[in-house]
């Protein structure tokens, strides 16, 4: 996974949604320009954004257009009527002309060079790989989509990137084929891009492939101790308790002190911040093992501390 970008260099701005339409059962994309015609952030394949629905509510979105069209973003979003609020939110309120508070991009997701890419998706967790397979294929590399759902109608965009780029797109929905074939895709040589439910993460997983690429919606379950420590704060000289069942997410904002934050369960990388003494415990789901090793940067949201002090960049 990548570094995200520092949260001082995070966009906020309103722009407006110029379309909402149906791609599946379920999912809306949203089409979104800047009120005044400006150019949007620029991003990179693996990006997304949040959307700011309330002020306790913001949700993550894959980008899905092309990053080469700077005139709008694109994301697609799955009404989940059992989610936490967002996908419902988006689906009944959300109307075209209404304006819409997006913060980033960021990308914890990158496309890395290679001569050969597998990629496996699951219900909307094909919309991060949109605009890599457009990326991989205008430069002519080797790729696969491996493409599961719970029903073809379901799969967005299954159609038009089988009608693009045929036999490239294997289409697999789960009440005509069964569960995914991993076994027989997966392949040694190839960088593996992997997005959509925990199970399927999971069991790509288990199969341990060398150069395996994976982005959660939903944190996974982490087991840990939980214990109390200090964290000091560098940048205003506070020193703060983190008892056993805060974050130290919520311990500094309850001090007052804001930080940006979005996901709070370690997948999002808002809350990334850098890590100047003590060796965090990382629970996170984005950065990779080198990443961690390095104990510069932390999740704030889940990650804690390995020893009784840390000192924080805040």
């Amino acid at each position: 996974m990548a570094v995200s970008a520092e949260p001082s260099a995070q966009v906020e701005l309103d722009v407006l949604l110029e379309r909402k339409e149906v791609v599946a059962d379920g999912v809306v994309r949203l089409t979104l320009r800047h009120p005044h015609g400006e150019p949007l952030p620029a991003w990179e394949p693996g990006a997304h954004v949040d959307l700011v629905l309330g002020p306790d509510l913001v949700r993550q979105y894959s980008l899905c257009g092309d990053p080469a069209d700077r005139s709008v973003l694109q994301v697609a979003v799955l009404h989940e009527p059992a989610g936490r609020g967002g996908s419902q939110h988006v689906h009944s309120t959300f109307t075209e002309g209404c304006t819409v508070r997006i913060r980033g991009p960021r990308n914890q997701f990158p496309l890395v060079p290679a001569e050969r890419y597998l990629f496996i998706a699951g219900g909307i967790g094909i919309t991060p790989i949109l605009p890599m397979i457009r990326a991989v294929a205008a430069r002519g590399a080797s790729w696969q989509l491996l493409y599961g759902g719970r029903t073809r109608s379901s799969m967005a965009f299954a159609g038009e990137l089988h009608d693009r780029y045929g036999d490239r797109v294997v289409v697999r929905p789960q009440d005509e084929t069964g569960l995914l074939d991993l076994d027989s895709f997966l392949v040694a040589d190839a960088e593996i891009y992997c997005c959509g439910p925990e199970p399927l993460i999971a069991a790509v997983e288990q199969r341990s492939p060398a150069r395996l690429h994976v982005e959660r919606f939903t944190a996974k379950a982490v087991d840990g101790e939980r214990t109390s420590f200090e964290v000091e704060l560098a940048q205003s000289g506070r020193t703060l308790v983190v008892p056993e069942d805060k974050s130290i997410l919520h311990t500094v904002e309850e001090a007052g002190i804001t930080v940006m934050s979005s996901c709070q369960e370690g997948v999002c990388g808002t809350c990334e911040t850098g890590v100047l003494e003590g060796v965090p415990d990382h629970r996170d789901f984005v950065l990779g093992d080198e990443e961690q090793a390095a104990c510069d940067v932390m999740m704030i949201c889940v990650s804690r501390s390995r020893g009784p002090r840390l000192v924080l960049d805040l």
